[in-house]
């Protein structure tokens, strides 16, 4: 049996880390605040034995100077004071002497507390002569005097190593790295916990491979990036949901429940996963028309529809509010279902085949659906109804052509990309046209089966049948890339949300980190 040791940290000590890195940067004012403020102080010095020798040796400038940053106890300060008062009067640095007796705070105490013991200070300063018999009590000298009150201070202070703060932070990246948390070799937003990413580093498409990751007799039937580029998250064939460092290609052991070997888990095989927009939930649609929502800090499944749908979940999303999911199903239908209430609140019906996507408009009034019928709908939210049905006449044939997904194009909101199985894709506006256009042109055996748009719209990445990855400029619309993807068909791909990465993963039991 293993004792969990759990490690508490003092607040006290929190701010005296700060204090100490005030003192460092010198940053005197901050500091004597935030002392003042919490009534802590740090009372460190550099080294006890340098103390105790500026002390003995009477380097007294250099002393008080050392305890002003210190909170000492008031008798041993005036004990000091009182000392250097009558070494100044012995060295006839009689203003000096005078500033000291009577404009500190621990002379003036000792006025207040022992008014003998100041008027001896007094009288010893009128005088036109030092006598040490008057200074020191009988027995005692200036050295013994020294000694004791270096003794006296010493007990009160403690040696820190420099730079505590810096060195604990550094230490915890160290071991967040090690277990998988933060990725190696990047620079690190200490302040968020997360990898330091430049938001405006430019777009740029994928021309290698940087990273592989292989499951054993299974294969990745969906993956997706978590909002914050944390996570890269897989469901499998088999059910099993998992969370990856995509740096590493191993699973984050970070995450409690997966250390643990206690993995998110379905009843049959995940065909789709979706984050919530703060990256907190995570839902999951299986095979058997299961739906759940977890969250992904400790693997906890929140809301479960048994049955969300009578036949497999081909997507899933969540609303802008979170408080609701859409997903769409091979039994033909779409649905909305409350994380409230768990229960299914409105049904879509109208397509004739498979639905393999469907996703709210920017405003969240529409529904845009995906048929394999060969159809498009627009419908609306609120009643159901469906406003507008699109056929993408790309091809001769007049047979209908499965549309695999639909999505909103990050540069112009009211159109989206689709993806259908024919050797082209377009991008269409919500009155149903054709803006553009995106082929490979290749006529056999290279249908497109899975596309994506980068976060800010500037290529669009397209699997295909042939196994490879083509990567299209969407200002111009040529074809600018294509990558020798996978040995078997590629089922699907993601884009990091900031970070030029796409995820392609495939029925070789791959998953491939593709990077420029």
């Amino acid at each position: 049996h293993r004792t969990k040791m759990s490690l508490e940290v003092e607040a006290k000590d929190v701010v005296r880390l700060v204090l100490q890195y005030l003192k460092e940067s010198n940053l005197p004012r901050t500091y004597e605040t935030l002392s003042e403020e919490t009534g802590i102080s740090m009372n460190t010095v550099e080294s006890v034995d340098s103390f105790v020798t500026e002390i003995t040796n009477g380097n007294w400038d250099s002393v008080i100077q050392t305890c002003q940053t210190l909170k000492l106890p008031d008798k041993k300060l005036m004990d000091l004071y009182e000392q250097i008062v009558i070494e100044l009067i012995e060295l006839r640095e009689l203003g000096a002497a005078r500033t000291l007796l009577r404009q500190t705070d621990p002379m003036t105490l000792l006025k207040e507390q022992q008014p003998d013991r100041y008027l001896l200070l007094e009288n010893l300063l009128s005088r036109h002569f030092f006598d040490p018999r008057e200074a020191y009590p009988e027995g005692s000298n200036k050295d013994k005097r020294r000694a004791a009150i270096a003794q006296a201070l010493s007990s009160e202070v403690t040696v820190v190593p420099p730079s505590r703060l810096l060195a604990l932070v550094g230490q915890a990246l160290k071991w967040q790295q090690h277990a998988g948390l933060l990725p190696a070799g990047t620079s690190i937003d200490v302040f968020r916990g997360k990898t330091a990413t430049r938001e405006d580093e430019d777009e740029k498409y994928p021309t290698r491979s940087s990273k592989t990751i292989k499951v054993k007799n299974s294969h990745f039937e969906c993956a997706i990036f978590s909002p914050d580029g944390q996570y890269l998250v897989t469901g499998s064939v088999d059910g099993f949901i998992e969370v990856w460092n995509f740096v590493t290609g191993k699973i984050r052991k970070d995450l409690k429940y997966q250390q643990q070997d206690e993995f998110m888990l379905m009843d049959k095989a995940v065909l789709c996963l979706a984050f919530s927009k703060d990256g907190d939930m995570l839902a999951s649609g299986s095979q058997s028309g299961q739906a759940m929502v977890w969250k992904i800090a400790n693997g906890r499944c929140l809301r479960k529809f048994d049955v969300a749908h009578s036949q497999g979940i081909t997507s899933i999303q969540f609303n802008k509010d979170n408080s609701q999911l859409i997903t769409s199903s091979f039994d033909t239908t779409i649905r909305i279902h409350g994380l409230k209430s768990g229960k299914t609140l409105k049904e879509f019906s109208g397509h004739t085949s498979f639905v393999n996507c469907a996703i709210f408009s920017q405003d969240g009034h529409k529904v845009i659906s995906a048929s394999s019928d060969g159809s498009i709908k627009v419908w609306n939210t609120k009643t159901t109804e469906c406003l507008k049905t699109f056929r993408p006449s790309m091809l001769a044939s007049a047979q209908d052509v499965t549309i695999t997904s639909v999505q909103l194009h990050p540069r112009n909101l009211e159109q989206f990309i689709v993806c259908n199985k024919s050797n082209s894709i377009c991008i269409m506006n919500m009155q149903g046209q054709i803006v553009k256009t995106f082929t490979h042109g290749i006529k056999d055996n290279a249908d497109f089966c899975a596309c994506l748009v980068s976060p800010r719209g500037e290529w669009l990445y397209c699997a295909s049948e042939n196994k490879k990855l083509y990567c299209f400029n969407t200002t111009s619309g040529d074809m600018v890339h294509a990558l020798e993807g996978h040995e078997r068909d590629i089922i699907g791909l993601s884009q990091h949300p900031h970070q030029n990465l796409v995820a392609t993963y495939s029925e070789d039991g791959m998953l491939k980190i593709w990077r420029p």
